[in-house]
């Protein structure tokens, strides 16, 4: 089973669109956020320096929605494999799913931006 992250995060005002809940915009920004600490705390420190990601794509479920004030909590875990990455999260308002998010990244060697194999070391990290 892949090591689980999760976090809180309490919405505030600048969270909210027009209609008062959570944008859109940020929800994919707490995806990227997450992702981000994910590695930062799993990866080896060789590999925080030799490697970068970029998403490939973000396909994100939209089940319910969260207010200001609301405890989000968060949960996030990634399957490796070759160049490539399936990061998944999924968002709660009260132990209800408010949204589920899969993401496609892909590993680059941070000098020369391209396509890197995931080392068996990263591999283990997150396995």
């Amino acid at each position: 089973m892949p090591v689980v992250h999760q976090k809180n995060i309490i919405v505030a005002q600048q969270d909210l669109d027009e209609l008062d809940h959570v944008n859109n915009v940020r929800y994919l920004q707490w995806v990227q956020d997450i992702a981000r600490e994910h590695w930062q705390l799993l990866a080896p420190t060789s590999a925080l320096e030799q490697f970068v990601w970029v998403a490939l794509n973000h396909h994100i479920e939209y089940q319910g929605q969260a207010f200001l004030g609301d405890n989000v909590h968060i949960k996030t875990w990634a399957t490796l494999k070759g160049i490539t990455s399936t990061r998944f999260v999924e968002m709660y308002v009260d132990e209800k799913v408010i949204n589920k998010t899969t993401t496609t990244w892909c590993m680059l060697n941070a000098t020369t931006k391209k396509p890197a194999r995931i080392p068996q070391e990263v591999l283990d990290a997150f396995a």
